[in-house]
């Protein structure tokens, strides 16, 4: 499948500006973060869209998809779990 995105001139050059030489390669890269973020995407089919090899697919997604970022709230409740574990440990 194909996709076609408009970008209107001045965004295209401010991305182009700010370190990303070809702005359809950093939109690419955008979805195959967020496809990953979003459990959508796994490593391997971020590596075929990106072109990557298995190594260079995990060493973007390390820098672009941290698949540990947690919402507020599910950190929270993680946490009162581990600190009620923790408690009953030492009783």
């Amino acid at each position: 499948m194909v996709l076609t995105l408009e970008v209107p001139d001045d965004i295209a050059q401010a991305l182009s500006g700010a370190g990303h030489a070809d702005p359809q390669r950093f939109a690419l890269q955008a979805v195959a973060a967020e496809g990953y973020r979003k459990n959508r995407l796994t490593q391997k089919q971020v590596g075929e869209v990106l072109g990557l090899s298995r190594i260079q697919a995990e060493d973007f997604l390390a820098c672009h998809a941290d698949p540990d970022e947690y919402e507020p709230d599910r950190l929270a409740r993680e946490a009162e779990s581990l600190r009620r574990y923790s408690e009953s440990r030492n009783r």
